[in-house]
């Protein structure tokens, strides 16, 4: 995982978290970017209210260029795109977007594809051989196209939000996993 990634000037810098950047990381949505365990459980817990998760989207396609490098997908190799937004009191708290290779589609991990309105966290995180392989964090603005899928359901349109990625070995399959912390997460 340390070769050179190309860069997408409609993509944010990602940059892993190491104890010189997390010092530049926003106050209100530090906490959020360093947690280690299961964001949905994480903001289940934070919600005073009630939860749930809002499919936005799930389509075949190709990912953003760094996604699909990542991943180690061939040139024009497809994935099932999710998008989903875990909501508080009908508020939207997080944007996630995940690639799935189509390749990864073996075994246990076919499953995947059939989530609907179920988090793709409670499956990740209650099987105990899967494994996060590589962590980034990301300030993303108007220029980025994630920029633009996160805050599409949004009035009031931020002048940066922060994000992560992680990389995950789910039924020894690689997925990717983009978390967007829109404005209305409080902080922790």
């Amino acid at each position: 995982m340390s070769r050179r990634l190309s860069f997408d000037h409609n993509e944010p810098r990602w940059m892993r978290l190491t104890a010189q950047n997390r010092l530049v990381l926003p106050q209100d949505v530090a906490a959020w970017l360093k947690e280690s365990g299961s964001l949905t459980k994480a903001v289940v817990h934070a919600c005073d209210g009630r939860f749930n998760l809002q499919l936005r989207g799930q389509r075949w396609g190709r990912g953003y260029v760094s996604e699909r490098e990542l991943l180690g997908m061939r040139q024009g190799a497809h994935g099932l795109i999710r998008e989903v937004e875990l909501r508080c009191n009908e508020s939207a708290w997080v944007f996630a977007r995940t690639l799935i290779p189509a390749s990864s589609f073996r075994g246990r991990a076919k499953r995947l594809a059939r989530l609907r309105n179920k988090p793709l966290g409670a499956v990740l995180f209650a099987d105990k051989s899967t494994q996060r392989v590589l962590s980034e964090v990301a300030r993303i603005t108007p220029r980025h196209a994630l920029y633009h899928a996160a805050t599409s359901n949004l009035f009031d349109k931020p002048s940066e939000i922060w994000g992560r990625r992680a990389i995950y070995r789910y039924a020894g399959q690689p997925i990717l996993v983009n978390e967007i912390f829109l404005p209305a997460i409080p902080e922790r």
